[in-house]
């Protein structure tokens, strides 16, 4: 990360006459409850105004009011000193308002220099003239991208990139932020700070959200906590800490051990329930073995590109090993080889994927439908005819269990907060009863109050005498809910701990040598 120091270059707010931007008293209902109410809001040019709280507490409302991606139902924007109206989106980029969204917003099938120039095409433009001039935007910035190749086969930060480079290009001078690096590997955070640092220094501000608190209080000038739906503090990042924020976020004192090392226990080993042997794929996954037994929970550790993914989307049949020299997995001792997920759903396993946008939920859908088509997905569970009374009984079970947000029941899905889809993409793969369950990334993008639920839920399953396995990039996470930690690194498992003598410096030492 870079030196917090080097991030505190920019004039102090208090200094600007005037707020560039201010929010008064905005409110936004849907269906009659508050997304968020009465909030009050300002930023000044060349700052960077950091937005943090639980998932549901408004803080993407706010952001996509600004941006006029949604219209509030009361209240006033304030741009220069004189009231704003955005009715949708094009007003608010018209008036310097750019927001570059969580799942970002570029067309895959169009170049890097097509989404750079959409929404402002001429009527006559020449490829290589518009390849130049966005060659030459980009290098402006320090963005190593090459402006011809289709946005589809760029990695999340390059992405990010040409989304940053399209805000600059239509001479944005609000720059909204949302979860800018859920997606990121630790170098590509870096460099991203000092991305922040150079549009600062042009004068643009940031607001930034984000559930990374350190990196909030590292890389902002001013914090604002935001609790169901209200605004209950702004301050320089300077006063804050880590438990500070935390408290104005929940509103009560939450142990500093958020993810607290779990005590040794005598751990009695049931059947093995899967065993993985020499499984290969291609150059990404080359001979890994592990098992995983009833009852435990088995952590992968491992960098980005390990293979993590990869071999948990081959057990469930996403992704195929080699037909040949590809190894072997076992379910309770018996060879399995899947066409398709359908079929690893029959037998019991379960895969929650890491991008719960794409592949995870139906968007269009209300929270009972998803959860019934999880249901609906498995042998036991098929229905020609629909049943809106068993609908409504297994979503009323896992509404509860997991706490899924109640009132925003009827809203689809795309309209929930982060948090809420994740506790529906894990209630709808759950409803399938599964004997083995795979968590991919599990929290991210998950925020503070919501981390215990979910991993409560980890351990609630192995308990229950299910094979969980829970791959994640957050060490402290791994050492919280496992009893065995693999680590994986370039394709194979290259060294096991008991979770007990685990510590974050051995599993970072076998995942880089």
């Amino acid at each position: 990360m870079t030196d917090a120091s080097t991030m505190q270059g920019a004039t102090p707010p208090e200094t600007a006459r005037e707020p560039l931007l201010r929010v008064v008293k905005g409110s936004k209902t849907y269906g009659g409850v508050h997304a968020i109410e009465d909030v009050d809001f300002d930023l000044y040019a060349g700052e960077v105004h950091a937005l943090v709280g639980e998932n549901g507490a408004g803080k993407s409302t706010l952001c996509k009011a600004i941006a006029g991606a949604i219209n509030l139902s009361a209240g006033d924007f304030i741009l220069d000193g004189r009231p704003a109206n955005f009715e949708q989106p094009r007003d608010a980029l018209a008036a310097g308002i750019c927001m570059v969204y969580q799942e970002t917003s570029l067309v895959p099938t169009m170049t890097a220099a097509q989404n750079i120039e959409l929404g402002n095409e001429k009527l006559l433009t020449r490829f290589r003239t518009l390849n130049i001039q966005a060659q030459q935007l980009l290098q402006s910035l320090n963005f190593h991208v090459d402006p011809a190749t289709p946005v589809g086969l760029l990695g999340a930060a390059k992405k990010q990139m040409v989304e940053i480079a399209r805000a600059v290009y239509n001479k944005a001078r609000i720059i909204i932020f949302d979860e800018p690096t859920a997606t990121l590997t630790p170098e590509e955070i870096v460099h991203f700070f000092h991305l922040i640092r150079d549009l600062r220094a042009r004068g643009v501000a940031i607001i930034y959200i984000s559930h990374a608190l350190e990196e909030s209080l590292q890389i902002a000038d001013r914090i604002t906590v935001l609790r169901d739906g209200r605004r209950v503090i702004t301050a320089p990042s300077s006063e804050l800490s880590r438990a500070s924020l935390v408290q104005h976020m929940v509103g009560r004192e939450v142990a500093q051990a958020l993810y607290g090392r779990r005590e040794k226990t005598e751990h009695i080993r049931r059947e093995k329930v899967l065993t993985v042997e020499n499984v290969t794929m291609g150059m990404t996954v080359k001979n890994m073995s592990f098992s995983v037994y009833a009852g435990e929970v088995v952590g992968i550790a491992g960098l980005i590109g390990s293979g993590r993914t990869e071999i948990a989307k081959i057990i469930f049949g996403a992704l195929k090993r080699n037909l040949i020299n590809g190894g072997t997995i076992r379910l309770k001792g018996r060879p399995i080889r899947y066409r398709v997920p359908k079929q690893a759903i029959d037998d019991g396993i379960a895969y929650i994927t890491e991008d719960r946008k794409a592949n995870g939920f139906f968007e269009t859908m209300i929270v009972d439908d998803n959860i019934y088509i999880g249901h609906l997905a498995t042998k036991k569970g098929w229905r020609f005819l629909l049943s809106r009374a068993s609908k409504s009984k297994l979503a009323n079970y896992w509404v509860d269990r997991l706490k899924i947000g109640a009132l925003q029941r009827k809203a689809r899905i795309i309209e929930l907060s982060g948090g809420n889809q994740q506790k529906v993409v894990v209630a709808k793969v759950l409803a399938q009863d599964p004997s083995v369950v795979i968590f991919d990334e599990p929290t991210r993008g998950v925020d503070v109050g919501t981390i215990p639920h979910i991993h409560a839920e980890i351990r609630r399953l192995a308990e229950e005498g299910k094979a969980v396995v829970v791959i994640s990039s957050y060490l402290p996470e791994v050492l919280s809910v496992s009893d065995r930690i693999l680590v994986a690194r370039l394709g194979r498992i290259v060294a096991e701990f008991d979770a007990a003598e685990a510590t974050q410096d051995k599993l970072l030492y076998a995942a880089i040598h």
